[in-house]
């Protein structure tokens, strides 16, 4: 039976052949720690007295703050460099940009290659053909002390693009068009193909914009097959590499065809990055600010599509435009070209490469009451600030900051429009962690949020990602979950969270469970989790179980038995028995360790 691109890929990097299922101790190539994961990968090394395997492939990229405008921020900075310089470590710094952009055009992943990272859009890498992963603090300081990680093999989704778009219609409007058909979770623990005539088309910038935004359909990765074009670039770098295309007799969990055919530019409105519509259908809304950049859509290309629409033109009155592309290398294209020129006429900040406002950055956040149009892939409550977040393609955001509302390029009224506001603002209150405890049989109150696709913005907020001690961490827990925000005052040692499917989507940030270590959380039973948190769950100790417990009827304050050995789950005082997956011996292994940096190493 032939492979898919990521079985290939991960075989390639593992001892063994790889299948859907298999757990296999993946060799990575790149290992790259950001500036707000970077100190507390370090902190871990530190702690278990680790060192690094190969420092000619760790990194470290200062992409989320570049400059360090915020002092937390500045200190994790420069921690990482003095490590870096102790261990011969190459750091690419505050004028470098985003460090997967960096990866990709500097050749330190290549075709068929493996990458990981603090980011979890590190999966953007699948655009060249490579496997990458965003990843905890835990996992990457253990891929920095080792090289290699454990990983289990997804099962692969066929996508067959048919048909032509319109003639405005950009590569972010055919990732929305797949998030809205797939949702927050529709590939979630899958990989992903994308095959279609338009694909051969593609350049880099429009398949790292696709790509980029699996992790918002709940996807480890969306791989694109090798071309000539695509792969030519990097034999600058080297002739030693294995680009990897599927096998023709390939097994794929399913194949889904989305018709493209005469698409519109597509728009996701506030909130939930799959809640897309039409841009026609809420042309006109008004907004107060444009963000132009992000690891979705900073590339050159990116860049001058928007400056085509923006040139001779100015920001409407009152309509804050900021531009941050993706790495120095881009920024200097455009200088060259003219474009920053065009954007500068036009009004606008032109921020120094890097991240800009995704995670907490100096460029891009928005206050309460705006309304901003934005061509990052995340537009979660909180996550780019206090405001509503749309998110389009750089035409459409470049329109609409010309119009001074929301519109399509082939379509921006006369006269520009000015915008309104409004204010609302909330923060949680802080509570003593508890003590951790190592019990495979735990006992203890419910909560139950009955809820899909929390995101980690909403676990633990991106305004809190500078904070390191995991004692200072509970405090914030769901601090931007509407309804939860004085969970942590409430939250006692032992107690168990019960919710819906997805949970812990979107970012790959540690701290998203280590407030629940924090807080003394036993357990957390979902009815699926986000992959990358599953992971950083996994590997920092904390017990979860996927169960679905909805015919179980139980409330706040019910008592559930769990058994991780087992996985059978007693519900409250009706005695019900749900069997959920119990612990791999991988799982225990590591939860038996207290994490997977504990004193023993799992061989494979």
């Amino acid at each position: 039976m032939g492979m898919t691109i990521i079985e290939k890929i991960i075989g390639n990097h593992g001892s063994h052949e790889a299948r859907p299922g298999d757990i296999v101790n993946l060799t990575v190539d790149a290992r790259l720690a950001r500036d707000f994961g970077g100190a507390n990968v370090v902190n871990n090394l530190q702690t278990h007295h680790l060192t690094v395997q190969d420092p000619e492939r760790t990194y470290f990229t200062f992409d989320c703050n570049p400059g360090g405008s915020d002092q937390k921020y500045a200190a994790n900075q420069h921690l990482c460099r003095q490590y870096a310089r102790n261990h011969g470590i190459t750091v690419y710094d505050i004028d470098a940009g985003i460090g997967t952009h960096i990866a990709i055009d500097n050749g330190l992943v290549l075709p068929g290659g493996t990458l990981v990272s603090t980011d979890s859009h590190a999966n953007l890498v699948g655009a060249i053909n490579a496997f990458g992963q965003g990843m905890g603090d835990v996992d990457i300081a253990y891929a920095f002390a080792h090289g290699t990680v454990w990983f289990e093999v997804p099962p692969t989704v066929k996508i067959i693009l048919k048909g032509s778009p319109g003639r405005f219609t950009q590569a972010k409007d055919i990732v929305l068009a797949m998030v809205k058909r797939f949702g927050a979770k529709g590939l979630l623990g899958c990989a992903a193909e994308v095959y279609g005539d338009i694909v051969e088309t593609m350049n880099i910038s429009e398949r790292i914009t696709i790509s980029s935004m699996a992790t918002e359909m709940g996807a480890i990765s969306i791989l694109f097959p090798p071309n000539d074009r695509i792969i030519e670039p990097f034999k600058n770098f080297s002739k030693e590499f294995s680009p990897c295309p599927a096998d023709g007799d390939a097994r794929y969990e399913k194949t889904v065809e989305i018709d493209i055919d005469g698409l519109e530019p597509l728009i996701a409105r506030p909130g939930r990055p799959d809640d897309v519509v039409g841009v026609a259908e809420v042309r006109g809304r008004k907004i107060d600010s444009v963000f132009i950049g992000s690891c979705t859509n900073g590339r050159f290309e990116d860049m001058k599509t928007a400056a085509d629409i923006l040139q001779g033109k100015k920001a409407a009155p009152g309509v804050i435009l900021k531009v941050v592309p993706a790495t120095d290398q881009i920024w200097k294209q455009c200088l060259d070209a003219g474009i920053l020129q065009i954007f500068k006429e036009a009004g606008a900040l032109v921020g120094n490469a890097g991240c800009a406002g995704c995670a907490a950055g100096q460029i891009g956040q928005n206050g309460p009451g705006e309304v901003t149009v934005s061509t990052g892939n995340r537009n979660f409550p909180g996550k780019q600030g206090k405001g509503e977040v749309f998110l389009a393609s750089p035409a459409t955001a470049a329109a609409s900051a010309v119009a001074g509302v929301i519109t399509a390029a082939d379509d921006i009224p006369q006269p520009a429009v000015f915008p309104q506001a409004r204010t609302k603002s909330r923060a949680p209150k802080a509570v003593e962690s508890g003590k951790e405890e190592r019990p495979t049989h735990i006992k203890g109150r419910v909560w139950v949020i009955e809820q899909d696709n929390i995101d980690t913005d909403m676990i633990f907020h991106n305004r809190h990602l500078a904070v390191t001690d995991i004692k200072q961490m509970g405090q914030y827990t769901f601090g931007n979950l509407k309804g939860w925000e004085d969970f942590a005052q409430k939250a006692k040692p032992g107690d168990i969270i019960v919710t819906g499917e997805n949970f812990g989507c979107g970012s790959s940030r540690q701290q998203a469970v280590d407030c629940f270590k924090s807080l003394g959380i036993a357990l957390i039973i979902a009815r699926s989790f986000g992959a990358i948190y599953r992971r950083n769950a996994i590997n920092n100790g904390l017990a979860i179980l996927c169960a679905d417990l909805t015919g179980c009827h139980i409330s706040d304050g019910d008592i559930i038995d769990a058994d991780l050995t087992s996985g059978e789950i007693i519900c409250g005082e009706t005695g019900t028995r749900i069997h959920a997956a119990p612990f791999s011996s991988v799982q225990m292994d590591i939860y038996q360790r207290g994490g997977l940096l504990g004193p023993s190493r799992w061989v494979e």
